[in-house]
């Protein structure tokens, strides 16, 4: 009688297949690591969250309101489009502050990046020194829109300033320039001229990713200094440009701290330096209308996505890449 034994169901015959182990794949994150990614990424969303995203929305909903800060959260009242059917309607001091901002930021914002552009052309060369040039007009910038700058560029155009002493070495006798109604907000103007170093920067950075080959093409085909800049820089830099120009128009479009400083706080004189954030605050905080502040801060927002939608959508007809495609 011939004894046969089972099979071992744990041995494996030639051709059986290798049980597969429970691995980890390459690319694969480990249990707890989306935990720990969101636990290092928490400082940054509570600050989102409230700095904001959660006082936008509010700001929204007071905006359809006629919340005075003063009303508690209770009886604030809502009044649906009154604010905005006013703004448009029956408020000619919004009316004027449009005015005001867009031929500030028409006005600034160009000769601002011609300026940039042309003190980049210059100090786009290899010679001793640049270096420190360089940075004696970035220095402007970094002061930024700070109180203390303002202060010192009304002192320097008032009466008896810095400027109208320059212009009596040439017996021109000055003005009160920040006083006049019509002079005030061309004295912003200059200051915003004046710190053009950021963009010059950018400007300097694209001026050395222009490929020297493309001059000495154009030189050899008899090109002038002026149609290399026309025909080479200008269509090389479109980007550049592009970048520099909606960087700038929306700093235009915010300017605040020096028609604060420059008017104290009024718009004045005359209301002739009354840009649109000065309006807003002066809404909010002096006259206590938040709700309508609210109204104003939020068409401010859409009209500079507009006018940034407005740049992206006719940027593909002059912006140029050096890849050869147009976006």
């Amino acid at each position: 009688m011939a004894l046969t034994t089972a099979p071992d169901p744990t041995r494996r015959g030639p051709g059986s297949a290798r049980p597969r182990a429970h691995r980890r794949g390459p690319g694969r994150p480990r249990h707890g690591d989306g935990l720990a990614g969101y636990v290092f990424l928490s400082p940054w969303l509570i600050g989102l969250m409230a700095v904001t995203a959660i006082p936008m929305l509010l700001s929204l909903y007071l905006s359809f309101t006629n919340y005075d800060i003063l009303t508690p959260w209770p009886e604030v009242e809502w009044v649906g489009l009154a604010n905005y059917e006013r703004m448009f309607t029956a408020d000619p001091s919004w009316w004027h502050s449009v005015r005001v901002t867009l031929t500030f930021a028409l006005v600034a914002v160009p000769l601002k990046l011609a300026a940039a552009l042309g003190v980049a052309l210059l100090l786009n060369r290899a010679w001793r020194g640049v270096g420190v040039f360089r940075g004696l007009f970035y220095l402007p910038s970094l002061l930024g829109g700070s109180v203390a700058l303002a202060i010192v560029w009304v002192n320097m155009f008032n009466r008896d300033g810095a400027f109208n002493s320059f212009l009596a070495l040439f017996g021109i006798t000055g003005k009160p320039w920040v006083n006049d109604p019509d002079w005030a907000l061309e004295t912003l103007m200059v200051l915003a001229i004046w710190q053009f170093g950021a963009p010059m920067v950018i400007f300097l950075a694209g001026l050395k990713q222009v490929p020297t080959e493309l001059y000495e093409a154009a030189a050899v085909d008899g090109a002038g200094r002026w149609r290399q800049f026309v025909n080479v820089t200008l269509p090389m830099l479109s980007p550049v440009i592009f970048f520099n120009l909606v960087l700038e128009t929306i700093n235009g479009f915010q300017g605040f701290t020096a028609a604060f400083v420059l008017s104290n706080g009024t718009g004045g004189p005359v209301d002739s330096t009354l840009m649109y954030t000065l309006n807003l605050y002066i809404t909010g905080f002096t006259d206590l209308e938040m709700g309508y502040a609210s109204a104003m801060a939020w068409v401010f927002l859409v009209a500079v996505a507009v006018i940034t939608v407005i740049f992206f959508s006719t940027g593909r007809f002059w912006v140029h890449y050096s890849d050869g495609e147009d976006r």
